[in-house]
């Protein structure tokens, strides 16, 4: 896999359209750098995979603060 991924790549490794791709970057919530002279996004494969297990976390903590809340009921 290339160091630097198109933001159409990225989507299509998250299963989610461009435009969504898109608004994960320019809301800074997954770091992407501008390239080239027409001012390309590419995600680095790294800062792809840090995100992922982000969301994992974000994922299991959300879950478990659920679960809790329904024991507690």
């Amino acid at each position: 896999m290339p160091r630097f991924l198109p933001l159409s790549d990225v989507a299509e490794m998250l299963a989610i359209s461009s435009a969504q791709a898109y608004a994960l970057v320019r809301s800074g919530e997954l770091p992407a750098i501008k390239v080239g002279g027409r001012g390309q996004w590419r995600v680095e494969e790294s800062k792809l995979e840090d995100y992922i297990a982000r969301m994992y976390a974000e994922t299991e903590a959300m879950t478990a603060a659920h679960s809790a809340a329904l024991r507690a009921d």
